[in-house]
């Protein structure tokens, strides 16, 4: 839909959500295409609401019920709720979902559960810098939370190790991404795909430097500014990592910083 609005051959995005989610897509087009990676990086931020009670094949509500309801959820104290989404917060590793787009040798783990097979996952690293209760509904065991986190993170298995951390059973029963780094989903363009033909205008297209904002910056002059769109090293003193690259006011692309040197990983200019 992006790509028929803007008759632009190259369109891409950086981070799908779970079908039955909502909210924010950062799209980028052209050039800006090769920067997905990096802004894949930034932090997220969702909406979401965790439904005590049962667990489920996908930890969402679109699998089956898996075992047996647990009501003792009833019985606990918003104390105790407090302290089990800090104790989940604190967890630098989180199990994946079965059903989910990790690779277990080069294939997607959902493909083995597909085929009747339990997939041989492993805890990834993760950061949860933010998992907050922002209203418990006693009735019908809801839980709306707050939740920043790092990519790669999965909020609907935040759910479910919530709810085992309360001695109970949970899954996430909705969620909406509101914020990738410094985008919000309120200044986004909406998007209906019953709805009229997508229209863009100029409020909604971003510079380039945002998607690498949150990178170590270095200004070149114009001699070494050359030599880095023509793929050369650069001496630089940053510490090792992406580094984004300008000259003047205008982004060059991203080096990968390196033993003193900048190494020209993706140039946009040239």
């Amino acid at each position: 839909m992006v790509r028929h609005a803007l008759g632009e051959g190259r369109v891409g995005h950086a981070g799908t959500l779970d079908p039955p989610a909502t909210g924010l897509l950062v799209v980028l087009t052209g050039r800006a295409t090769r920067l997905a990676q990096f802004v894949s990086m930034l932090p997220k931020r969702y909406s979401g609401v965790v439904r005590f009670g049962t667990e489920t094949s996908t930890d969402d509500a679109t699998g089956a019920v898996v075992g047996e309801s647990d009501d003792s959820w009833r019985g606990r104290l918003q104390p105790e709720l407090d302290a089990a989404l800090r104790n989940v917060q604190g967890r630098t590793r989180q199990m994946p979902p079965a059903v989910s787009a990790k690779k277990i040798g080069g294939e997607r783990a959902y493909r083995q559960v597909r085929r009747g097979e339990k997939p041989a996952l492993e805890p990834a690293s993760v950061v949860i810098e933010r998992l907050r209760c922002e209203w418990f509904d006693r009735q019908s065991g809801e839980v709306h939370v707050d939740v920043v986190c790092s990519s790669g993170t999965y909020v609907r298995a935040i759910a479910r190790d919530v709810g085992r951390e309360l001695g109970t059973k949970a899954h996430l029963a909705s969620l909406r991404r509101t914020e990738i780094g410094s985008w919000k989903v309120d200044d986004s363009l909406p998007l209906t795909v019953d709805g009229p033909p997508l229209t863009v205008d100029g409020k909604h297209f971003r510079p380039m430097s945002e998607a690498v904002a949150h990178l170590p910056a270095v200004l070149l002059p114009a001699e070494e500014a050359k030599r880095f769109t023509q793929g050369r090293k650069i001496p630089s003193p940053l510490p090792d990592g992406p580094v984004a690259v300008f000259s003047a006011a205008e982004l060059l692309g991203v080096a990968k910083q390196s033993l003193g040197l900048l190494h020209p990983d993706v140039v946009l200019i040239g």
